[in-house]
């Protein structure tokens, strides 16, 4: 076969060899590949221990190749590192992107600022990462033109060297949750201690359990990062507006809950406020007045 090889591309019959176990690792190691993922899909039931379990088999089988062929191609440790060195050279000057973008995937990888399933913000993308790879990671995009941070439906692929240049924000690493407020704004002349009474039991009654597991998560974030808890439950702010009495909503929430939960809490408050003839939501507004005229001054003829 080597023979007939040589003689069909009129190359040599070592190169024609060489070929040949190229040609043979690929097809044995893909081959394998498939059977071991067949397996993983068929055992593994839960999706992101299959995703990862793929994602380790590809890159295990990639690392196992590349030996493979380069000890069919280099003969000897001396000659490899000749090669490596050259082409490394060379390869540094022309592919820079493509090497930071290796450098950013070996950072993640190691340093784990984020993974697969976590909502992240990076420079202008925000999104759930749904897949990383070694050149680049991919998000579906969240907000944009979608209120409360919401899926766009589209998924934006982001080079891996952006994670060592931008600032990156993650809603899931160390402290699962976020603060979300909900401002309303009432009428100077309504009750507005009646209206706070009101918002403050809304808020406990659709967000306080939450206090008590991000209390767990903070003990346990603790120990890695310098986190000081303040006030979890839900609480009721107040301040004054140019229209009205401004009263905010502050509470913990599951960052794709937060929709969710503050449609919950705006029908409540529009329920018990229809209910209260003495509190009233204000707008901007303008007033006008006419000033009296004062009566003429008396004078005495002194």
């Amino acid at each position: 076969m080597i023979e007939q090889l040589a003689e069909l591309l009129n190359i040599s019959e070592t190169l024609a060899q060489k070929l040949i176990y190229t040609l043979t690792a690929f097809l044995f190691l893909f081959l394998f590949r498939a059977l071991t993922a067949k397996v993983v899909n068929r055992k593994v039931e839960d999706d992101k221990r299959r995703y990862h379990a793929r994602k380790t088999i590809t890159y295990a089988y990639t690392i196992i190749l590349i030996v493979v062929i380069g000890s069919i191609w280099f003969k000897g440790m001396g000659s490899l590192g000749t090669f490596l060195g050259l082409a490394s050279a060379g390869l540094a000057v022309a592919l820079h992107d493509t090497i930071a973008n290796m450098a950013g995937f070996f950072f993640i990888s190691a340093r784990k600022p984020f993974g697969v399933g976590d909502r992240v913000e990076i420079g202008s993308v925000q999104g759930d990462v749904i897949d990383i790879r070694l050149f680049q990671f991919s998000i579906v995009e969240v907000g944009n033109w979608v209120d409360a941070d919401q899926s766009t439906g589209r998924i934006i692929h982001v080079p891996n060297s952006i994670a060592l240049k931008e600032p990156l924000a993650n809603s899931h690493i160390g402290f699962e949750y976020i603060w979300n407020e909900i401002p309303v704004l009432i009428t100077f002349e309504s009750d507005w201690k009646k209206a706070k009474e009101l918002l403050l039991a809304i808020g406990k009654e659709n967000a306080e359990y939450l206090s008590q597991g991000a209390q767990t998560q903070i003990r346990r974030a603790a120990r890695k990062y310098l986190i000081v808890a303040g006030k979890l439950t839900p609480t009721v702010y107040t301040s004054v507006k140019d229209s009205g009495v401004m009263l905010t909503i502050r509470y913990l929430v599951d960052p794709r809950q937060r929709r969710g939960t503050e449609q919950k809490m705006w029908e409540d408050i529009l329920d018990a406020f229809a209910r209260e003839p003495q509190i009233d939501l204000a707008y901007p507004t303008t007033r006008f007045f006419t000033a009296q005229g004062k009566p003429a001054a008396q004078t005495s003829p002194e």
